[in-house]
């Protein structure tokens, strides 16, 4: 898919391109029914989101001056291959009081390199920072 394609996309994409929409495993999205659901076809991993899909929803909230929300889809679309368990690490990782600010800055370090999450990553150094402004890190580290 090229940039010009993400640039053209139109909300709804289901409607207005539904070509373009495919599941993480390559399923095409007219193919998602409970038909093939029912019949065995499709499986839990053929209904999660690609990030070019991600990527296109966010180029349409920009470009219909929704920066904030295309913001949130740019980082969800970095989110997606990262295994689910590793996700639940990270979430509990970054609630209050739950790592210290080294941990919090190695978590976006990791995000960083192993996995080009870059807005996730800066993200996180912004959570370290306020957490230690404002008395949130783990306790034993304040």
């Amino acid at each position: 898919m090229s940039q010009d394609d993400n640039i053209t996309a139109r909300y709804p994409l289901g409607q207005n391109g539904p070509e373009r929409i495919h599941s993480r495993t390559g399923v095409a999205l007219q193919d998602i029914t409970l038909e093939a659901v029912r019949a065995g076809r499709v499986e839990p991993g053929d209904l999660t989101i690609r990030a070019d899909t991600l990527q296109m929803q966010a180029n349409i909230a920009a470009e219909a001056g929704y920066r904030q929300l295309a913001g949130n889809l740019r980082r969800a679309a970095e989110l997606v291959n990262i295994p689910n368990e590793r996700l639940l690490q990270i979430y509990e990782a970054i609630r209050p009081r739950r790592s210290s600010y080294g941990e919090l800055i190695s978590l976006s370090e990791e995000l960083a390199s192993r996995y080009e999450a870059a807005e996730n990553a800066r993200f996180i150094r912004q959570a370290a920072e306020a957490y230690r402004a404002n008395g949130l890190l783990r306790p034993e580290d304040k």
